[in-house]
């Protein structure tokens, strides 16, 4: 018969192993999760195929055009509207023909595009001037918003119309390459914006439209930089904008998304709960031990 001390030996084996199959297992299942989920593991790695294959479809945004963007004015037709909504939200900071002072630029020449961007998210009318213009529900209705922007379109030539992507034509692994490249230093591959230096922050991708996107590239407000078609033709920028609309609704396929916050998040609560339960069923079968 075996001793006390030989079955409490024979227990403890038992837990080594336990424990040593349990990290073994985890290691061999995020092997396969990386081998089955690439674009899971590594938030830079390629869609997968069904994806891309997804991304062929035509999108409620797009236009029925063969062309991956196509620029439009708003009509002239609001422009009086227009003129009356910019003298009631806009003159006193911009000036009454939106020439600028010392309270806001000018505004002349800008483009409709520029002026569409900063009202239909919510940015202006700006009611409290602070560092940074938030993002907020936009106080104008959208007939409202291309009324504006008609009227300060009309006031100087110059700028880009309101842009309408063709996300049918664009290519989602070409939009994720040239994100990562040109946007992710300061929104993050995800999207989910960044602080960055005096009080100045990447503002987060998930709510933005995909006219909202072409036209923050095309123009670059604030201190983003802006991409022209010298820099990025409308077919890059069209691929941009569908990755961007990805990463809004991604398919989380591995499991929980955790923020989209990439891993950080993930080996938190990869310690937390995978870690911390083998250690409450270590102390368990080592209480039953003794």
């Amino acid at each position: 018969m075996k001793t006390a001390k030989q079955r409490n030996d024979n227990k403890r084996s038992q837990l080594a192993w336990l424990i040593g199959s349990a990290a073994s297992g985890a290691a061999v299942l995020s092997l396969a999760t990386i081998a089955l989920y690439p674009h899971q593991s590594h938030p830079q790695a390629l869609v997968s195929a069904k994806v891309v294959k997804k991304a062929a479809k035509p999108a409620a945004h797009g236009t029925s055009s063969r062309e991956p963007i196509v620029y439009k004015s708003p009509p002239r037709s609001l422009i009086p509207q227009g003129r009356q909504l910019f003298a009631e939200d806009c003159q006193t900071c911009h000036g009454p023909s939106a020439e600028g002072s010392v309270r806001a630029p000018n505004l002349q020449g800008l483009g409709a595009a520029t002026i569409d961007f900063w009202v239909s998210t919510g940015r202006m009318p700006l009611a409290d001037p602070t560092e940074q213009a938030a993002i907020k529900p936009p106080r104008l209705s959208h007939e409202q918003q291309l009324a504006v922007s008609a009227y300060v379109a009309s006031l100087a030539p110059g700028g880009p119309a309101i842009p309408s992507p063709n996300l049918g034509l664009a290519n989602l692994s070409k939009g994720e390459s040239l994100f990562a490249e040109n946007c992710a230093a300061c929104h993050t591959i995800t999207g989910v914006g960044d602080a960055l230096a005096n009080n100045i922050y990447a503002p987060s991708l998930w709510a933005a439209t995909p006219t909202q996107v072409a036209e923050a590239i095309r123009t670059g407000p604030g201190n983003m930089p802006r991409f022209g078609p010298g820099t990025f033709s409308n077919q890059e920028v069209d691929d941009i904008v569908r990755y961007v609309t990805y990463i809004q609704h991604p398919e989380d396929r591995g499991g929980l998304a955790l923020g989209g916050v990439g891993p950080v998040a993930e080996g938190f609560v990869a310690i937390l709960i995978g870690l911390g339960s083998l250690m409450v069923a270590g102390y368990w079968i080592g209480g039953r031990a003794q």
